[in-house]
């Protein structure tokens, strides 16, 4: 293990206890601790010496970090923080990392435009932002679109860490349809993420068809290791998904061609922010647009158009006209003067 690793996990373990005030924390206390912490994360079992607790602690005292812990040794026996909120974990930026993180910024935004690092684009703005609202002591000038209070978000790495280390996950599930929750072997191949909302898919019990299983609604998660994990060998995700909106995805359906008309007064979000990569515009008049769509039918698309209500009107297939129809005659109802409270 890196020496700098094995001292990182003693700072930490120092830090917990020192800001622990519910006990105190003799030298011998604190050797046995940061003995255990190290067995625990690291696997090592030799124990630490007096000499290198003494030594860590100096060094947190010290400038060398940046940490300039304020520990006390009180009665000349018992370690602890003067300042009862301290800690190592909050400690500001310096300038100097200031600079260098802004360094990094402006290299990582080189990148921007590459597909490869498309993905970065988000982190390189969190961290530009960071960088800027620590600096000038302000709140931060860029808020992106989140839902800290999604259910489900804590299996993310579980999750993702199955895939990684290729393992098959025991998964105990309860869908918005069934009455009771239902546990079963699954096999995640990726994870999707769609409007906030976050889907493993793969396969359940290692065969059948590619299932999408949404995390807000995974009750428990564990790895199952009696089962050998089946991995993915066939599919690209990027092909997959190329003719949905959305995540579901039928192996069956065919695309179709999907012809809207969409009001002047919606056409301008529309044509900025397009419905799906294969959107065309076919017409123009002063009413309004015409635009084309290569998808499947699934409950995205259906759930897409009806939320631009009025602004927007199927024109083909004419099966498809036929559901948004029924669909907003039936919202429509939902709004007779006889449902209406009375005030």
């Amino acid at each position: 293990m890196p020496a700098n690793r094995n001292a990182l996990v003693r700072y930490k373990t120092l830090d917990a206890c020192l800001r622990n005030r519910q006990r105190t924390w003799t030298l011998d206390d604190l050797i046995e601790r940061v003995s255990e912490a190290l067995y625990e994360y690291e696997g090592i079992d030799k124990g630490i010496s007096r000499r290198t607790v003494q030594a860590d602690l100096q060094m947190m005292r010290s400038d060398k970090l940046g940490y300039f812990a304020p520990i006390l040794v009180v009665d000349k026996k018992y370690y602890t923080y003067e300042d009862p909120a301290y800690s190592i974990t909050n400690i500001p930026l310096s300038d100097g990392d200031l600079a260098r993180m802004n360094e990094a910024v402006d290299v990582l935004k080189q990148f921007r435009g590459f597909s490869h690092f498309a993905a970065l684009n988000e982190v390189v703005q969190k961290l530009e932002d960071h960088v800027y609202s620590t600096a000038q002591k302000s709140t931060p000038v860029i808020d992106f679109e989140k839902n800290d209070n999604l259910k489900g978000l804590h299996w993310l790495d579980a999750l993702y860490q199955a895939v990684i280390q290729k393992q098959a996950v025991q998964l105990e599930y309860q869908s918005f349809s069934a009455r009771a929750p239902q546990t079963f072997t699954f096999h995640v191949w990726w994870l999707k993420e769609f409007k906030n909302r976050w889907f493993a898919v793969g396969l359940r019990d290692g065969k059948g068809m590619l299932t999408n299983l949404a995390l807000d609604r995974m009750l428990a998660v564990s790895i199952n290791a009696t089962v050998d994990y089946v991995p993915n060998q066939t599919i690209d995700p990027d092909l997959y998904y190329r003719h949905v909106i959305g995540v579901t995805v039928s192996e069956s359906m065919r695309p179709m061609l999907v012809k809207l008309f969409v009001t002047s007064r919606h056409a301008p979000y529309v044509e900025t922010k397009p419905l799906h990569h294969s959107q065309q515009v076919l017409e123009r008049t002063g009413a309004g647009i015409v635009i084309q769509l290569l998808v499947q039918h699934n409950f995205e698309l259906e759930k897409e158009i009806l939320g631009f209500g009025e602004g927007m009107q199927v024109l083909e297939p004419t099966r498809l006209r036929y559901i948004i129809q029924k669909r907003l005659r039936a919202g429509l109802d939902a709004y007779t003067p006889q449902e209406l409270p009375i005030s």
